[in-house]
């Protein structure tokens, strides 16, 4: 392939959907993705209305994901529950699945996609690779998700310092006391410094994603699998869902994960996309319509300015996140406390229009 206009670090959905708007508008982009193979992310099993539009637009085929109809949203906080229709249909569906079909249509687009090429920071116009490389582009499309950058650090607010947030992820086999008592919904289960969010996919499994402060794992010895089934224990509800759990498989993790953080600068030349723009917490927010939300934006400033088009474009989008970080933040913080869990469930359970409310007012 001839030297790239811009190179994209990350073949995830903001990756994919950055190559898929840089080749519709003329450019040769080369995607450049760590993994040997699509995998099945941690983060991301969850797609709202937006997000679908979005991958309409992109040209992906919904119904061709395959994916499970979502219309409802539960909340759980001890023997308290709440269900809200959702404004408009989602679905649930795996990232490997998603991530497929647009590194597939990226290709179609015309982009290139280079696997196994772990890039780890950036300096002097160029991508620097684990082996050593350089490769340079007049613009590079930083989009490698949750994984640091070096140089591009993504510090948590104060208060989540002292007790970072951990991602756990379970995936549950599907049974049919899974379709019976999830169906469709996508649940959150509300605990003390953390929750777990659930909702079924492709073929009927389950996939269980949890955000739990590190102080919370340590009480069960630093092991997932003990925290799970000690909450298993104690809240009745994900209880009922854990009981058909395949104890054997691995529980997926991530540490340190800065929920609440956006990007206001960046490098000349350098786009921030998806995770590296900001990470919105996940309770009440999305992430996939964070990461295709970004790419769009910045596949069009691209489009009009060039690589000079990335200081405005990276303040334009963290103006843009400014009001959904701060509805989800604050509903994160109510949800994952003891005292307040209890009353943001009543209070759903009693006005779901606010449910519906917030939920618009999340979406990026």
């Amino acid at each position: 392939m001839t030297r790239p206009d811009a190179i994209v670090v990350g073949a995830g959905p903001a990756g994919s959907a950055a190559a898929i708007g840089l080749a519709r508008a003329g450019a040769k982009p080369l995607l450049l993705d760590r993994a040997r193979e699509t995998g099945d992310a941690l983060c991301g099993g969850f797609l709202s209305w937006r997000t679908l539009a979005r991958l309409d637009a992109l040209g992906i085929d919904r119904a061709a994901l395959g994916g499970q109809t979502v219309r409802r949203v539960r909340l759980f906080a001890g023997e308290r529950a709440s269900e809200t229709r959702l404004p408009h249909a989602a679905i649930g569906v795996s990232r490997r699945r998603l991530d497929a079909a647009l590194q597939a249509a990226a290709a179609a687009a015309g982009a290139g996609l280079e696997r196994g090429v772990h890039a780890t920071a950036f300096a002097g116009g160029a991508v620097q690779t684990r082996d050593g490389a350089a490769l340079a582009a007049p613009s590079i499309f930083l989009a490698a998700g949750k994984h640091g950058f070096r140089g591009f650090a993504r510090d948590p607010a104060p208060w989540q310092r002292a007790d970072p947030v951990i991602g756990l992820r379970l995936r549950l086999p599907a049974h049919p006391a899974l379709d019976r008592l999830v169906g469709d919904a996508v649940e959150l289960h509300l605990f003390d410094r953390g929750y777990a969010g659930l909702v079924r996919q492709e073929g009927g499994c389950g996939n269980l994603c949890l955000a739990v402060h590190k102080s919370r794992l340590d009480e069960a010895g630093g092991d997932p699998t003990a925290l799970l089934r000690a909450l298993g224990d104690g809240l009745p509800h994900l209880g009922e869902r854990l009981a058909h759990a395949d104890w054997a498989r691995p529980i997926d993790a991530i540490g340190h994960v800065p929920y609440g953080w956006r990007a206001a600068d960046t490098a000349p030349g350098l786009f921030r996309l998806g995770d590296q723009a900001g990470v919105i917490p996940s309770l009440a927010g999305e992430g996939m319509g964070l990461a295709l939300a970004s790419a769009a934006a910045a596949a069009l400033a691209w489009q009009r300015g060039g690589a000079a088009a990335a200081p405005a474009f990276q303040q334009a989008l963290a103006t843009r996140m400014a009001r959904p970080f701060a509805v989800a933040n604050l509903i994160w913080r109510a949800g994952e406390n003891r005292r307040s869990a209890g009353l943001l469930t009543a209070i759903a359970a009693a006005f779901p229009s606010l449910v519906r409310f917030a939920s618009q007012m999340t979406r990026v």
